[in-house]
């Protein structure tokens, strides 16, 4: 099947081929008919399958019809909800290249940087909103965004969504749309809590599962190297002198993490640099910039700010630090291995992290490949215990005494 057996109209076609796009992916060959025909849809797709364009292709080409017929002045009329800036900026890029030829207007709103740009585009006139909960919520609270002509909403990365505890700032957006409205979920996984969110506001939804829940992308290998957290960095610095990784997308748990990662690389003229949410925005987009180009080899992130990074050709995803959520490996490791191209996923895996690995190969039904032979091998195997110490009944343990706790003004004034 090609774009052009989807029914969809000349402008969107066009844009679509400029794009290079061929031949629709499973999740937009079932969804686009569907939402073309006005259904509610429950879509679970991992990260890479192209969902993207599935719900902005269709909301095109609906609100572009409607404009056409009616003639009306442009409104507000379709909303897409996403967790994260980077991931609100994708989605935003995304509308505007399928919808390039359809004169409709796209808008982006998101924490972290100046409202006055993002208000100016609302007060210009817009059709389509992508924004992040919280940034929306000040904005209708200030009276500055008007959703009472909202007829297409977009929930977008719902598990990540209520991972990061939005759910209620999602609630309250709801509760601000009209009743009367065609409806989308996206979610990577379906735990219980975003089955129940789907129920609360879809509406005979149909539902389009384009990959078994929980597993992870066929054309993904995966490798776990058992070392201990110490030699962590110098394991990481010898893989990335193996120039076949092109460029890698390294996880930190932390930020502080994310930065000494980074300087370590640096220091051995390995162009790195890290992205988390005390970086500001500029500088989380300069650094995403200068990775999608080339001109940065490593880019070194945390969760949070991973989400939405989109790179068709990212060759390695490295788990520095292996995720506690096995949900969480899903998300990351879905980075590569995008738009039909392969992927490598590697991770390390120290003493105290293994109950994470046990729990995601549960999840993903798999057992990773261990790499056994490298230059940094495990040498702790089981936890260290403290030594006791001995007492015998000539010797003592001698206490360092504890430095005395300063005199208080009663006593300081009786001793003079």
């Amino acid at each position: 099947m090609t774009f052009k057996q989807l029914n969809l109209i000349e402008p969107i076609l066009k844009a679509v081929d400029r794009e290079g796009y061929e031949v629709p992916s499973p999740i937009q060959k079932e969804a686009i008919p569907l939402l073309l025909a006005g259904r509610d849809l429950l879509g679970c797709a991992q990260t890479g399958t192209g969902k993207t364009a599935a719900f902005a292709i269709p909301i095109l080409q609906t609100l572009y019809k409607q404009r056409i017929n009616n003639q009306q002045k442009r409104k507000l009329q379709a909303l897409i909800l996403t967790p994260t800036r980077e991931l609100a900026i994708q989605i935003h890029q995304s509308f505007q290249a399928y919808g390039r030829y359809t004169g409709l207007k796209t808008a982006v709103v998101f924490g972290g940087v100046s409202q006055i740009p993002q208000v100016n585009s609302l007060r210009a006139g817009i059709d389509i909103l992508v924004a992040t909960p919280g940034r929306l919520n000040d904005l209708i609270g200030q009276n500055l965004c008007d959703l009472s002509n909202i007829t297409m909403f977009v929930l977008d990365e719902a598990d990540r969504m209520l991972d990061m505890g939005f759910i209620h700032d999602v609630k309250k957006v709801i509760d601000k749309l009209p009743e009367r409205r065609q409806n989308l979920l996206f979610s990577a996984t379906m735990p219980k809590e975003v089955a129940t969110l789907a129920s609360s506001f879809l509406n005979n939804p149909v539902t389009v599962e384009v990959t078994p829940a929980y597993s992870t992308v066929d054309v993904i290998e995966q490798f776990v190297y058992f070392v201990d957290k110490i030699n962590k960095i110098p394991l990481l610095i010898e893989l990335l002198k193996d120039k076949t990784i092109v460029s890698a997308l390294i996880f930190s748990r932390t930020k502080h993490g994310a930065d000494r990662i980074r300087r370590a690389l640096n220091k051995e003229e390995i162009t790195a640099d890290a992205i988390h949410s005390n970086k500001s925005q500029t500088a989380r987009q300069s650094a995403l910039l200068a990775f999608k180009e080339g001109r940065v080899r490593a880019l070194v992130a945390t969760d949070i700010a991973a989400r939405g990074i989109d790179i068709e050709q990212l060759s390695h995803v490295i788990n520095y630090d292996l995720p506690n959520e096995p949900e969480t490996y899903i998300h990351r490791i879905g980075r590569t291995g995008r738009a039909g191209f392969s992927g490598i996923a590697i991770s390390f895996c120290a003493l105290e992290e293994k109950p994470y690995l046990k729990d995601i190969q549960k999840l993903i039904k798999k057992e990773i490949t261990a790499v056994l032979n490298h230059p940094y091998p495990m040498r702790i195997f089981e936890p260290v215990e403290p030594i006791a110490p001995v007492r015998t009944e000539n010797t003592s343990i001698k206490q360092t005494p504890k430095k005395p706790n300063s005199y208080n003004w009663y006593n300081r004034r009786k001793k003079k």
